[in-house]
């Protein structure tokens, strides 16, 4: 899963986790588009105002037939280790540079990447792995059985300190006895021969193909790690569509076709991404970049037919993702469910959506996003309701003393000197008038952010989350369960972990859906997040000689589809 904060983390993204995070879940680059939104915008390219930035006018192709340079803006992300990642800008890089033993396709399906077949025992448990014959890494050098073994082991060293490795590795026999230190290495993990593995997963449950589809069990070189220990993903030797053949920090990343790519070649030459800041919309009307989210103060101007921008608008499914706001259960107040629930019904979700951010998004009730599987529209979410607010704060342990009560902090991300994003603003505002709780922001930069967020060093947060693959678990089983390294906010239910451990193993698909919509009403009823919104329908602008730029409801762009033509 990613994660990404979606309107204030300038990623551009993802379509993930993994779109994102993220991880993820959950959160980094442009989105198709023919409309702007919140998520599109700023979940896109980078608005960095300090500075400007001076490009060439953007690449075309040498003909028809497709290729040339892709240009964006971008952001620096915060790593490109793909065992290390849990957000959505990261991610989209390292999806294009390395792969793992399968993937997902356009159309949200389990698909072969390195291996190009698979089987599975009859009890659901041992997956057997046979590794294309064509598949190398950059430099020529074959994969091999040995290499998807090695990468792991790697991911699960607890020496690379891997935030995530837990709940996407975690199905595998002997992966918890290693991260506890009472195994070297994974008994579930074995080398038939050089293009053969065997992976043995402790149950069987039909989401463990879909959990390999992120980075963290992506396959590296050992022989590029062991050379450069500390600088080695600055020149990653990756096996993915595209090559890393350049990064300046702070300044631009250019990746390079890789003509050997076993699934076939990308059609671009070359993708630039600015890191040096500049603003998305002007660049983009200057020629100096292909792709732009927009804000909402351009909206208005982009719809109007009549605009020349108009026609170069093209538009995307929402995301399957969320915004909320988590809340520590172990921290006062946030440790009272009735304070929880209170600081809920005392938003007007409608209003956040429709005033602020320009009915660009779907206010949300529950977690699970619509459209995705398992999402329950009889869900019981909290309605504004400032009154019944009003009288649960007074009936909690904390009463409706507020000078004596315990003070409130929310912790955002951005860069030094950066506004806190005008949602956020207004839901402080919505608690004060509605509560008289008034709750002070603190900001720290986005991969400070992550790494205090997987600390669970946070009171209160904003963020996002986005679906890494189309399941149910993704979002309930790694957020909420008390023993997920994902669940950011100490929840604990012990009902709730009995109904997530049930449907993880439960092969009818229609009761194991059941168990999740029961676990998802006990968890929105407990108050752990804020739930804020869903995405709308995502709007980008796209230069008209880009073609095939195609994004799913996980978010992230698979570049290697995409190419340029010289027609305007």
């Amino acid at each position: 899963m990613l994660r990404i904060n979606l309107l204030k983390v300038l990623l551009i993204t993802v379509g993930s986790l993994f779109l994102i995070a993220a991880c993820g879940g959950s959160s980094s680059e442009p989105t198709l588009a023919t409309q702007p939104t919140p998520v599109v915008e700023k979940t896109e390219e980078p608005t960095q105002q300090n500075g400007t930035t001076t490009v060439s006018p953007i690449a075309t192709s040498k003909g028809d037939s497709g290729g040339g340079k892709l240009v964006r803006l971008y952001i620096d992300p915060p790593t490109l280790d793909p065992h290390l990642t849990t957000d959505a800008t990261s991610a989209q890089i390292i999806i294009e540079v390395f792969g793992g033993l399968v993937t997902i396709d356009r159309d949200l399906n389990i698909v072969p990447d390195l291996a190009e077949d698979w089987e599975i025992s009859y009890d659901g448990r041992v997956y057997t792995f046979f590794i294309r014959p064509d598949a190398t890494f950059h430099n020529g050098k074959p994969v091999t059985a040995e290499d998807v073994r090695w990468s792991l082991e790697r991911a699960t060293n607890p020496l690379t300190e891997s935030p995530v490795v837990d709940q996407y590795l975690g199905d595998i026999v002997g992966v918890k006895e290693k991260l506890n230190g009472d195994a070297e290495t994974i008994s579930g993990i074995k080398v038939i021969d050089p293009k053969t593995l065997e992976i043995t997963i402790d149950a069987s449950k039909s989401y463990f193909l879909a959990k390999l589809t992120y980075p963290t069990g992506f396959v590296l070189d050992r022989e590029n790690i062991e050379a450069d220990p500390k600088r080695w993903f600055r020149r990653p030797n990756g096996t993915g569509p595209f090559r890393l053949t350049q990064y300046d920090v702070g300044e631009t990343m250019v990746l390079s076709r890789f003509a050997n790519y076993h699934l076939g070649p990308p059609l671009l030459e070359e993708v630039e991404m600015i890191l040096s800041g500049g603003t998305s919309m002007l660049m983009y009307e200057n020629d100096e970049i292909h792709v732009s989210g927009i804000g909402l103060a351009d909206l208005d101007r982009i719809l109007d037919p009549g605009n020349s921008l108009n026609a170069e608008l093209l538009q995307a499914p929402p995301t399957f993702s969320i915004q909320y706001i988590g809340l520590n259960v172990n921290e006062p107040p946030l440790d009272d469910v009735k304070v929880r629930q209170a600081l809920n019904l005392a938003i007007d979700k409608q209003n956040l959506a429709s005033s602020v951010l320009a009915d660009q998004v779907v206010p949300a009730n529950g977690i699970l996003p619509p459209g995705f599987p398992g999402f329950n529209p009889q869900l019981r979410g909290y309605e504004f309701d400032p009154e019944r607010a009003r009288q649960l704060l007074a009936e909690s342990k904390y009463g409706d003393d507020l000078d004596n009560f315990p003070p409130i902090t929310m912790t955002t991300s951005g860069s030094f000197g950066a506004t806190v994003s005008l949602d956020m603003e207004v839901v402080l505002q919505m608690w004060k008038k509605n509560l008289g709780i008034e709750a002070e922001f603190q900001q720290t930069e986005f991969a400070t952010f992550l790494k205090d967020l997987h600390k669970r060093r946070f009171q209160m947060f904003d963020i996002g989350w986005i679906a890494d693959y189309p399941d149910p678990e993704n979002f309930l089983d790694i957020l909420f369960h008390s023993e997920s390294s994902n669940n950011h906010t100490n929840y604990s239910n012990p009902q709730v972990d009995a109904l997530l451990e049930q449907a993880r193993t439960e092969t009818d698909e229609a009761l194991r859906f059941r168990l999740y919509n029961q676990a998802e009403q006990i968890i929105v009823d407990d108050a752990p997040w804020v739930p804020l919104w869903y995405s709308g329908e995502r709007y980008l602008l796209v230069k008209p000689n880009v073609h095939d730029y195609y994004l799913t409801p996980l978010y992230i762009p698979r570049l290697r589809y995409v190419y340029l033509t010289d027609e305007e």
